[in-house]
């Protein structure tokens, strides 16, 4: 069955790499205008590319960096500024530390938390007033590391479970409104910025694939395709009764609490 978005405007912060960009095509695709985010103007500049070759629809960008709530407020505004409306925000936007409790500083906690709980808190929040006369759908792009997270994962693990309990506030809070909020939680994602990260460690892409097929049970790193066709569904008008749920696109997979994930073996 295939799922429309038509006539609807979608903004989707951290849209220019990985799942966000991803997120990007798939819902043009579907038929929706999208306004998204990002810090690098040549990679929005190749997605609009994209958009436009296989789509009608409208991408539009809004450069700038999250840890400034006004580039919050200036994405939000651009969708109202060119569609006139918002009924669905997506907050895939988020930055991946390695350091455990005892070795996170406060500008490494800082950094993590800026991006991933307090950009998210103040998009939601101008997203939020956008739709509480005539609903929408909040898709928040979580990790199994909020479940505790592996040892080196400290700040990174606690700020993806802050997000999901501000899904579950906007849930039992804006049901009322016809505003939905769900969380989709990923497992260990073959991304742009997963590949630098490991290959900054001395880990190489042919590790990550072996990292996969041992340690998730159904023995593969997911990929963005595995993602898109729910962020999809969940900003689409199938979903009206569902709220406050986590689905767990995880192949399987959870850290494995009390040792480094990123280890040579």
């Amino acid at each position: 069955m295939e799922i429309s978005l038509d006539g609807k405007v979608i903004v989707i912060n951290g849209g220019t790499k990985g799942v966000g960009r991803a997120a990007v095509e798939a819902v043009t695709e579907a038929g929706a205008d999208v306004v998204f985010s990002g810090r690098d103007s040549k990679d929005a500049e190749e997605v609009i590319k994209i958009v436009k070759e296989k789509s009608d629809k409208d991408a539009v960008f809004s450069k700038g960096c999250l840890k400034d709530i006004n580039n919050c407020e200036k994405l939000i505004e651009t969708a109202i500024e060119n569609f006139g409306k918002l009924d669905g925000f997506v907050n895939y936007a988020g930055i991946t530390s390695i350091s455990s409790i005892t070795h996170t500083t406060e500008k490494l906690f800082d950094d993590v938390f800026s991006i991933n709980y307090k950009a998210a808190f103040f998009c939601t929040k101008l997203a939020v007033e956008k739709m509480i006369e005539r609903g929408g759908s909040i898709v928040y792009i979580g990790s199994a590391h909020a479940y505790g997270a592996d040892m080196v994962r400290a700040a990174y693990g606690t700020s993806k479970g802050a997000l999901l309990s501000l899904s579950k506030h906007v849930s039992k809070n804006y049901a009322k409104n016809k505003i939905r909020s769900n969380v989709i939680t990923m497992g260990w994602v073959i991304t742009p910025n997963e590949i630098k990260l490991a290959e900054s460690m001395g880990f190489s892409r042919k590790w990550l694939d072996e990292q996969g097929k041992r340690t998730v049970p159904m023995g593969r790193l997911q990929v963005n395709e595995d993602y898109t066709p729910c962020i999809v569904y969940l900003l689409s008008d199938l979903s009206n009764q569902l709220t406050g749920s986590e689905i767990h696109i995880n192949g399987g997979f959870w850290p494995n609490y009390g040792h480094k994930t990123h280890e040579k073996t």
